[in-house]
């Protein structure tokens, strides 16, 4: 067991990661599903944030790892830390869309509660990760309630 594991920091970093994985998967499941009208622009929409989750992904990772813990690597671990929901199966583009920024809008609010952490921890790294990660969540939860309006 390493020095660092149930620290508080490391919890809340695990959760964002357990649920930037879950949405990185939602989000490739959309990209693979989606149908319509609006197919091609909602399907390389959705290759872009799934691309740009799956590097966040490997930073958070790497930050529980320089914290001297293990990260979560396995869909169990994923599966009972997340709290991003399943992606739905048969609802159309718009649905998908506006499923995503509901998502976005959790991720954010997750990593918000865990900057926290890090403040009170003093663990400048970790607030500069998370502040970064708000910023990309709150933006594309923005892009996509328009997409869907």
């Amino acid at each position: 067991m390493s020095k660092a594991s149930n620290t508080p920091v490391v919890d809340a970093l695990k959760q964002v990661l357990a649920d930037t994985y879950a949405l990185q998967i939602k989000t490739q499941n959309y990209h693979w599903n989606v149908e319509g009208a609006h197919f091609h622009s909602l399907h390389l929409l959705f290759e872009e944030q799934y691309k740009a989750l799956f590097e966040a992904v490997d930073e958070v990772a790497e930050r529980i790892r320089a914290l001297g813990d293990y990260a979560p690597g396995s869909f169990e671990a994923f599966s009972k830390l997340t709290k991003v929901s399943p992606p739905k199966d048969g609802i159309e583009g718009i649905a998908m869309v506006k499923d995503l920024a509901k998502s976005h809008e959790l991720l954010s609010d997750q990593a918000k509660a865990a900057l926290a952490v890090g403040e009170k921890a003093g663990d400048d790294s970790t607030v500069d990760l998370l502040t970064q990660r708000i910023t990309y969540h709150d933006k594309t939860a923005w892009m996509l309630r328009a997409t869907a309006a």
